[in-house]
């Protein structure tokens, strides 16, 4: 049985880092696919990934008007913090690959309900060599048309560093 090898570069196989990280939320992370999860940036130290609302992860109040847009249920939002809080972790450790990382603690303030799209921009505040911290703003369109920002949080993950 043969090995293959990998491309020196894995990036050599992409035209960008959004579109590696895109594709492996696709294939590897069926809860995220199915939520249609979407890396829109990746940068030094920070990223923004978005869900696109869907009746299917809503939460229908009960003295809504016909008119009325459900609100998404916040479990989606803090789905989407957990996620961008860790992955963004991989642009400030030595070796984005190879490393592991679990989430700690996860601490989320929701402010307004979610009625649009979620997109969520996380920024590393530290990166240690086991710990990582990163804060997240979460924003939705209102409908009338206005981005608000509807829940912040604070992620702690455990960095496994390969050995």
């Amino acid at each position: 049985m043969t090995e293959e090898t990998p491309p020196a570069n894995v990036f050599d196989e992409f035209d960008d880092l959004e579109r590696l990280l895109q594709q492996s939320l696709e294939e590897d992370h069926e809860f995220l696919a199915w939520l249609e999860t979407s890396v829109d940036n990746v940068g030094d130290g920070t990223m923004t990934m978005s869900i696109p609302y869907d009746e299917k992860l809503t939460n229908t109040r009960p003295n809504a008007t016909p008119d009325e847009k459900a609100d998404l249920h916040g479990g989606v939002a803090a789905t989407l913090i957990d996620t961008v809080g860790g992955l963004s972790l991989r642009t400030a450790v030595d070796d984005p690959f190879e490393a592991r990382i679990a989430t700690i603690n996860l601490n989320i303030n929701y402010l307004r309900p979610a009625t649009g799209d979620l997109v969520a921009t996380a920024d590393v505040i530290r990166a240690g060599n086991s710990v990582g911290v990163t804060e997240i703003t979460v924003e939705s369109t209102t409908p009338d048309g206005v981005t608000k920002v509807v829940a912040i949080g604070q992620g702690a993950y455990r960095i496994f560093s390969p050995q």
